[in-house]
Parts: structure tokens; C-alpha cells; sequence
């Protein structure tokens, strides 16, 4: 497998009440779960791809408070035909509240159809790695945990 193109993916911590908010979405024939975001597009920002594409997704402004991590380890994409080295980066983002977008309590509540998605909140002291259905998610889950206790432990 030669891989010599990237694909940049930006993706956001939404956190409420300790959870965070996560996606399952059905796409390229596969039910998957992962946080909000997407792909970068050329020319853009990677602040402002992850604000598009909450506005794309849930229809929600958001505002970036922090950078959180940045993939440091070669990672292959996967599903897609064309092998690319995958760099994805985390924030942590705010918005109003209340929130006005559709919340499920199951996971992958949606039908089978490309391109759909729901939303669910995860509590931080339930999550793990294996909620997740790609490497880099499962790698920074870990991270957000750790990070979450820091903080807890701070206040």
C-alpha cells in the first residue's frame, strides 16, 4: 500500500455536565461512531472547517476554546479507496445553550442510509475506547479522560 496523499480531519469536544457529545452516522456502507467534524477543505482553516462543519451537522455555532491534540503517530485511513495518511485534530468547543438539535439515548438510532446521523451525549465517567469506531478516536478517548480527571481533581 503506498500512501502519499493526506486527509485532514478536525473534530470537536462538545462537553455539558460531564458527558460529550458524539455522532453515529451511517456512511460508505457502515454504521460508525466518532465526535462531530469532518474534512478539511483546501484553503480552509482547521478552526474554520470545525466550525462549518457544526454548522453543517447540527446547525450549531460553535467557539473554539482550545487546541486538544493533533494525531503524532502515522495513521492509514480506512474505507476509503484511496490509501492517505489520516491527520486528525481535536479542539474543545463551547456554544449557547440550551441546545436546539435532536438528542438520541441509543446508539446508531438512524436508518441505513448514506449520510445519516444522530447525536448522542456520553457521560465522561462511562466512556471508553471501545465506543469508538476508528484508531485515532480510540487513542484520544484515553487522552480526554485523563484530562477530564485532571480537571475534575483541580476544581
Amino acid at each position: 500500500m503506498k500512501v502519499n496523499q493526506f486527509n485532514i480531519r478536525v473534530y470537536g469536544f462538545l462537553l455539558h455536565d460531564d458527558s460529550v457529545l458524539i455522532t453515529d452516522e451511517y456512511r460508505l456502507g457502515t454504521y460508525m461512531t466518532k465526535f462531530p467534524g469532518g474534512g478539511l477543505h483546501f484553503g480552509e482553516g482547521t478552526i474554520d472547517c470545525l466550525k462549518r462543519e457544526f454548522m453543517e451537522e447540527l446547525g450549531l455555532p460553535v467557539e473554539v476554546v482550545s487546541h486538544f491534540y493533533t494525531t503524532d503517530f502515522f495513521q492509514p485511513t480506512s474505507l476509503i479507496p484511496t490509501p492517505m495518511q489520516l491527520i486528525s485534530i481535536y479542539y474543545i468547543v463551547k456554544t449557547d445553550w440550551p441546545l436546539r438539535i435532536r438528542i438520541s439515548t441509543m446508539k446508531n438510532d438512524l436508518p441505513p442510509i448514506e449520510g445519516a446521523q444522530s447525536f448522542r451525549w456520553l457521560k465522561l465517567a462511562g466512556l471508553n475506547e471501545e465506543m469508538f469506531t476508528f484508531p485515532v478516536d480510540k487513542y484520544v478517548t484515553g487522552k480526554l479522560l485523563k484530562w477530564h480527571q485532571s480537571e475534575t481533581t483541580q476544581k
